[in-house]
């Protein structure tokens, strides 16, 4: 039997944030996979080395964590005003589907650099010095984000000495504004689905939470994590290492998901693994870091761990943390009781790695709460630019 050969798709191997990815150009995809469908997906999860029963990503680009199972597209945008569109997909490591259901708020800083170096923003709008503004459509959730990208003699500038709690190794500051931040879900509706800033959740073979049920950012469950019996200082062993405890979160993250109204029945969490996301959130307290470093209770608002495609995640979310932010500007969520209540425009969080400062800016209108904007700080850079290779039968 004759095997096709291995074709060649340029690409560009990316840490944003806390997260990596492998980018792409539109225009650089094989012609069947420049459109959404089973091609696209198919290529990507060869791409990644998905689905992978050892969860190992031996046989692909993947570092077979939620943080790492990630691809990009970028092209030109199609939307006046933006200098480009950022399509972002969740590939599954164990499981053949990828998730197209949110964006990647880590990433959304590494999709500002490579549109500069990809050659997508007019040459005009890129300062030889200073900071380039690029204006992003994210094509996920149909929202705009602004990346203020540093630039140095015409180039992105990756290195510098802004530090990140979850990277290693220090980089240049991207500060990223995400406008109007609020999902308003697939059908419309409000940022709090419900109508209510706090809600009783009832969780099949579990029980009856509290929960904030936020469409900002990305879709999130928020607990208390009183309730569900920790204490919001748990690092990635005492969750990840627990199949009854990841059993009894998932159990919370599809209760949540029929109550915002993003399934219709059980059955679809299964292919939308990506949203929502469950997280739990606790008053400041003492605790030590992965790293090793003590985070102090004095240099936080609040706790919150967060899981991402059924595990904890070593740091935090982007979009999540825009959630945070968001939901910690209204007072009397649980978000923002957990701070201590009140109104505030910004937070520091605790998260397993270390800190983190997110800002929104929230008001209501008419009775209803809106969000104008969240804005925090990540950095990117390039690990590996050329080509990634697949069979020439994976798409």
């Amino acid at each position: 039997m004759a095997h096709l050969p291995q074709v060649k798709i340029p690409a560009t191997y990316i840490r944003g944030g806390t997260s990596k990815g492998v980018f792409f150009r539109l225009q650089d995809l094989p012609e069947a996979c420049q459109v959404p469908g089973e091609a696209r997906d198919r290529l990507f999860m060869r791409v990644i080395g998905s689905p992978d029963p050892y969860a190992a990503h031996i046989d692909g680009m993947g570092g077979a964590t939620s943080s790492t199972s990630k691809c990009v597209i970028l092209s030109k945008s199609s939307q006046p005003g933006h200098d480009v569109d950022y399509l972002y997909g969740q590939v599954s490591i164990d499981k053949a589907f990828v998730d197209w259901s949110g964006n990647c708020g880590n990433l959304s800083t590494a999709a500002g650099a490579f549109a500069i170096h990809a050659g997508l923003v007019d040459p005009s709008r890129i300062p030889a010095n200073g900071t380039c503004v690029v204006r992003i459509w994210q094509a996920n959730i149909q929202k705009t984000i602004i990346a203020h990208v540093p630039v140095t003699d015409g180039q992105v500038q990756e290195t510098g000495d802004f530090e990140l709690d979850g990277v290693t190794f220090p980089a240049a500051e991207i500060v990223l504004e995400f406008l109007d931040p609020s999902d308003d879900g697939e059908e419309g509706g409000s940022m709090f689905p419900t109508g209510n800033l706090v809600d009783e959740l009832d969780v099949p073979d579990v029980g009856t939470f509290k929960a904030t049920l936020i469409t900002a950012g990305i879709p999130t469950v928020f607990v208390n994590a009183e309730d569900i019996g920790y204490t919001g200082t748990e690092l990635r062993e005492a969750i990840n290492g627990d199949p009854e405890a990841l059993a009894r979160f998932e159990k919370i993250r599809v209760a949540g998901a029929l109550r915002m109204g993003l399934i219709k029945s059980p059955e679809e969490a299964l292919t939308r693994q990506h949203t929502p996301k469950v997280a739990f959130v606790a008053p400041p307290r003492d605790y030590q870091a992965s790293s090793g470093k003590t985070v102090k209770a004095d240099e936080i608002d609040l706790l919150v761990r967060a899981l991402s495609m059924g595990k904890l995640h070593h740091a935090m979310m982007g979009t999540a943390a825009v959630a945070i932010g968001t939901a910690a500007a209204i007072p009397g969520t649980l978000v923002n009781l957990a701070a201590g209540g009140g109104e505030r425009t910004a937070v520091r969080f605790g998260h397993p790695s270390g800190t983190l400062r997110v800002g929104a800016e929230a008001r209501q209108v008419d009775g209803q709460w809106q969000v104008t904007k969240a804005i925090m700080s990540r950095s990117a850079r390039i690990l590996m630019e050329g080509w990634v290779r697949v069979p020439g039968d994976s798409f």
